[in-house]
């Protein structure tokens, strides 16, 4: 990470806050499903307190597209388990803590169009795709 950040390759943004949701925010969590549902209208994102905050992430996760594009991103590194960021995991609208397999919303749409997702914990894998797309 520092050695992208030394040769200006990195665009930090944090699709919740910058889609207008407050610091800090209730937890929320896709109901029943993730990222690929909510874009399709099969699922939402649900805070604790059963307030229905899906069009804040989806404006999140158009702001990120935008901001990839605007800057020629083809590689993110987004944090797992977000129902924004979520590359592999999410937690699986219980509030409960449990994990499932799938996407945020954020990750749903950038992989639409063609970018790239990994986690945190996907630095070298993410640092190897990047070195093969310069090539």
């Amino acid at each position: 990470m520092e050695q992208w950040l030394a040769q200006g390759r990195v665009v930090s943004i944090c699709p919740e806050v910058d889609a207008g949701m407050s610091i800090p925010r209730a937890p929320a969590e896709i109901s029943a499903g993730d990222g690929q549902g909510v874009w399709v209208g099969t699922d939402t994102v649900q805070t604790e307190n059963g307030g229905e905050v899906s069009a804040y992430f989806k404006k999140g996760a158009q702001l990120a597209l935008s901001l990839c594009q605007q800057h020629a991103i083809k590689i993110a590194v987004l944090t797992e388990g977000s129902p924004s960021c979520g590359s592999s995991t999410i937690y699986d609208g219980s509030f409960s803590r449990q994990k499932m397999a799938g996407v945020g919303v954020t990750v749903a749409l950038l992989q639409q169009h063609g970018i790239e997702v990994f986690s945190q914990y996907q630095l070298q894998e993410a640092d190897r795709a990047l070195i093969a797309l310069l090539k």
